[in-house]
């Protein structure tokens, strides 16, 4: 069955059924609701690709993540792709794995199938890719990279509010020697964290040690291996905040392997809030990062650029907030011979 079958059927005209595959206004609505009946009846997909060439859109979002293995990211498809569904759009995936060079090939392939915008939640620094989306007048929203433009907006993290009351939380604990577990150094989601952790530090009181800030890389592996050199140093920190949720269960980890005894002897706070920081044992202490609401902001801004393709980007913010679980608890008293 064709577009002309269809036609055929419903006693319109190709260009009519066309009109109504397209959400065309120029159609009495008895008649969509004829042709719509008789689509449905007769199982009748449409040729996406020819509606592209012919109307220069494809009702199809490109998303860029960095790692596909990250439980954060799925979870964000998750909700994005709900959203997109609900409106009738579609969705292209592709992912980095950390490397700027692929960033270009992922904005290709973008290009490519003719994506009404893209949703960018890669922070590898490569302008050329962000060039390439605006030459072809293709909206763009970035995640935490803090810059707009024509095109261009961009969803910022609110660090500051959850770090606040985690360090907050850790201090009440009676913590005053807190690490930290940093992301993939040079990313600029990376540097926005450690930042909102030192001025968060500064805020309540605390003291900053650079031996107790330790570089990871978004991966279990990466926590498991600065956890350890935080327990090698001889007066080590008695709480640890990770850059994610995945450092922080690789260090929780990396401290049970040690025989240090979570929360009893070092308390370890996450950021995420991903579904797998419940179930692990114990529960983690986590900085939420909403990803229905992440998901809800992405595509307002994607439609607000998308209508107005000329216009300036805007700024949006989503707040994180902190969930307390097992992980955190009192600090353990001092042992002679340390500070």
């Amino acid at each position: 069955m064709d577009m002309r079958g269809i036609a055929k059927l419903a006693g319109v005209s190709s260009a009519t059924v066309s009109r109504v595959i397209n959400g065309s206004s120029l159609v009495r609505p008895e008649t969509v609701e004829r042709v719509r009946k008789v689509i449905e009846e007769a199982k009748f997909f449409p040729n996406n690709s020819a509606t592209t060439l012919k109307y220069g859109r494809s009702d199809t979002y490109g998303v860029v993540i960095p790692d596909i293995t990250n439980p954060f990211f799925p979870e964000f498809i998750k909700n994005f792709e709900g959203i997109l569904v609900g409106n009738d759009k579609d969705m292209l995936m592709a992912t980095t794995e950390f490397d700027s060079s692929r960033m270009q090939q992922c904005i290709r392939r973008m290009l490519m199938r003719k994506v009404d915008g893209v949703a960018l939640l890669a922070s590898e620094i490569e302008t050329q890719s962000f060039e390439d989306l605006i030459h072809n007048r293709v909206p763009l929203v970035t995640m935490d990279r803090g810059h707009i433009g024509r095109g261009l907006s961009d969803v910022s993290i609110d660090n500051r509010s959850g770090m606040d009351q985690a360090l907050q939380h850790l201090k009440g604990l009676g913590h005053k020697k807190i690490g930290y577990i940093g992301g993939v150094e040079g990313l600029t989601i990376s540097d926005h964290r450690i930042d909102a952790f030192m001025h968060a530090l500064q805020r309540v009181g605390l003291e900053t040690r650079p031996e107790f800030i330790k570089v990871g890389n978004y991966r279990s592996a990466g926590g498991m291996n600065a956890m350890t050199e935080l327990l090698s140093l001889k007066d080590r920190p008695t709480a640890v905040l990770a850059a994610n949720d995945l450092s922080a269960i690789g260090g929780m980890r990396a401290a049970m392997k040690l025989g240090v005894s979570i929360p009893t002897d070092l308390s370890i706070v996450g950021f995420d809030d991903i579904e797998l920081s419940e179930i692990v044992h114990p529960p983690l202490t986590t900085l939420r990062l909403p990803r229905p609401e992440l998901a809800s902001v992405f595509f307002y801004a994607l439609e607000q650029l998308k209508s107005t393709p000329h216009s300036r980007g805007k700024h949006y913010t989503v707040k994180t907030s902190l969930v307390v679980r097992e992980s955190t608890g009192p600090a353990p008293k001092r042992r002679r011979g340390t500070s």
